[in-house]
């Protein structure tokens, strides 16, 4: 009888600690989740992953790990075509970004990707259940196999019903400063930020595309302090063009238009909290199916840990807003230090 009461003054002191004003609360930035749609049909590409506006200070590095665990799931089909998705996609990626003058960075970032059945079926199963969420006939397929398959006027072009593993496309980053302000009570940032994917993944395992990919975009943000924390507001905007890749080469657009846009709030300088949408025009074309000719939108939300050492650890959760142009669910993490 004395624990719950015990509990209760742990929360309440809990609450108090996060919601107090600090002085060090103003140190807290909101950053963007550093994660992409991992769609096994779209992660190939070169989608921005990085979309702060941050520019690395001249002679410093920042190196990032980020982690993404996906889980693939979705059936459709119409009078002419039929796809299938169903596996899971892990991207463990190591990225560089080094600044090599007062405005400028230039950066890498090396993927490894695993396709295969994975694990999370049952769970994803369960978290559907708990929230009354649709399960588009999950609990009729078999459990933590893979299957990408899609036909098209009776012509199968693209089978994958095995596991697979290795780098994926590496990519070259480069940033240019356009505005950075800060005072007291704010910092605002604007940036132009561009990479180039290589085709160095496997594309027959779509652990690559098989095309290069040229992404510019805008990146911007806005950061007010406050004896109650930091509230930020974040986006992106640009363009992805692509050359002729290897997966479903006929129906693959060589444009797309990305976005981003996030909010958040850091209530301490160690845990902020943040939501973020990650849009993008079609990657493919000629196709009724959602899946392909489908604008993708993923929700993602979650949080920034500042642990000891100055690191910082992002932990989101990812959802598909417009249903079936991403993984049914997806988790990041990310950890990352200046040096």
């Amino acid at each position: 009888m004395k624990i719950l009461p015990m509990l209760n003054r742990l929360l309440i002191l809990l609450c108090i600690f996060l919601l107090s004003p600090g002085a060090h609360a103003a140190d807290t930035e909101i950053t963007p989740f550093t994660t992409g749609n991992q769609s096994p049909l779209v992660q190939i590409y070169g989608l921005p992953h990085d979309t702060s506006a941050d520019i690395v200070p001249a002679g410093m590095f920042l190196i990032r790990l980020n982690q993404d665990l996906s889980s693939n799931y979705t059936v459709h089909s119409t009078s002419r075509e039929q796809i299938t998705l169903d596996g899971e996609t892990y991207r463990t990626a190591f990225v560089a970004r080094y600044g090599v003058a007062p405005h400028v960075e230039v950066g890498v970032e090396i993927p490894f990707v695993v396709q295969g059945g994975g694990f999370l079926d049952s769970f994803v199963i369960d978290w559907h259940n708990t929230f009354g969420l649709p399960q588009g006939g999950r609990m009729a397929a078999q459990k933590n196999k893979i299957n990408y398959s899609y036909r098209n006027n009776g012509v199968e072009t693209l089978r994958m019903d095995h596991g697979a593993s290795g780098i994926g496309d590496i990519s070259l980053t480069g940033g240019y400063r356009l505005y950075d302000v800060r005072e007291a009570g704010y910092h605002d940032m604007l940036a132009l930020k561009a990479a180039v994917k290589l085709p160095t993944g496997e594309s027959s395992s779509l652990l690559g595309s098989g095309s290069t990919d040229v992404l510019l975009q805008l990146c911007g943000s806005l950061n007010s302090f406050s004896e109650w924390g930091t509230l930020g507001a974040y986006g992106s905007v640009g363009g992805l063009v692509m050359s002729k890749g290897d997966v479903l080469r006929d129906q693959h657009n060589p444009l797309a238009g990305v976005g981003s846009l996030g909010f958040g709030w850091g209530p301490s300088s160690w845990i902020s909290f943040k939501a973020q949408l990650n849009g993008a025009t079609p990657l493919y074309r000629d196709s009724s199916l959602a899946e392909l000719s489908q604008s993708s939108l993923v929700l993602i939300f979650g949080g920034t840990l500042t642990l000891p050492g100055e690191y910082l650890l992002d932990i989101g959760v990812a959802e598909d807003v417009a249903v079936a142009t991403a993984p049914d669910v997806s988790f990041h993490l990310g950890l990352s230090r200046r040096f």
